[in-house]
């Protein structure tokens, strides 16, 4: 490819899906990282509200604001230059009412810069608050499965689906949030064959997480990518790279030589 790489749009999702040409997404809540993913060449990058758990350190999604968001979407705006941006409508933003859905969403875009907002779940309410934001010129990402904002109600972060009951419930969720005008949807914690038939089904790009590989694209959380939160090993993770292990090793090298007074030396200090 020559020249210089040009932002990605909506339409350029779409098209790779016609294509199937695999979308790459990732997560980033900072600039330096943000900086990093896009010169790297990710097609999409998400500001999940799993920041509250990797970032934080909460338990939890449930404790993360509108103003957390904006605050991290903000910062990886400036980081982001050609990949489409994406920010999580945290718990209780979106699930009042369609007005205050559309309060909030406008105020995530307005005040960060993102391009679209992603919206949790994928039943009757829920996709009328989807149509009530692409109605106002607002892109929606859905994202179905596991709905970790609903972990409590789900029992915890388990595999959806698996029963002819749940299948069939998150076709019926797909087909909706494509109908509401839903530019894509996340599949999580889906089985593979499951995720496979919905991707055949809509014609807005599926993206997975746990969801195998015969979906549209893929996504994973950062930290757990490059081995930072090497304290989580779920199944659907591979890790690309062990920066937790690099990391410690060189906080380690930096104490050492702080208190041998071998840092800094007369290369890193003024006359």
């Amino acid at each position: 490819m020559t020249g210089e790489r040009r932002r990605t749009t909506i339409r350029d999702l779409l098209e790779m899906k016609q294509r199937r040409e695999p979308i790459v997404a990732i997560t980033a809540y900072d600039f330096l990282f943000a900086r990093i993913v896009d010169e790297s060449g990710v097609d999409l990058v998400l500001v999940g509200d799993s920041l509250g758990q990797v970032f934080a350190g909460y338990d939890s999604t449930l404790p993360v604001t509108i103003d957390d968001m904006i605050y991290h979407a903000r910062a990886v705006r400036r980081g982001v230059k050609h990949a489409f941006l994406v920010v999580d409508m945290p718990f209780m933003s979106f699930q009042v009412s369609p007005e205050e859905t559309l309060r909030n969403a406008g105020r995530l875009l307005k005040e960060s810069g993102a391009e679209a907002v992603k919206l949790e779940g994928g039943d009757e309410e829920t996709s009328r608050h989807v149509r009530t934001l692409v109605r106002a010129g607002i892109p929606v990402l859905g994202h179905i499965g596991l709905t970790p904002q609903s972990v409590h109600v789900l029992g915890g972060y388990r595999v959806q689906g698996r029963d002819e009951v749940a299948a069939e419930r998150l076709h019926e969720e797909a087909g909706r949030l494509e109908a509401a005008g839903a530019f894509g949807v996340v599949l999580e914690l889906v089985p593979a064959a499951l995720a496979a038939e919905i991707t055949s089904i809509v014609s807005i790009p599926t993206i997975g997480i746990g969801a195998g590989v015969n979906v549209d694209g893929q996504v994973l959380v950062l930290p757990d990518a490059l081995g930072l939160n090497d304290q989580f090993s779920p199944r659907f993770l591979r890790r690309f790279a062990e920066l937790g292990t690099a990391a410690r090793e060189g906080v380690r090298a930096y104490a050492e030589a702080v208190r041998t007074r071998t840092f800094p030396d007369a290369e890193h200090s003024f006359e």
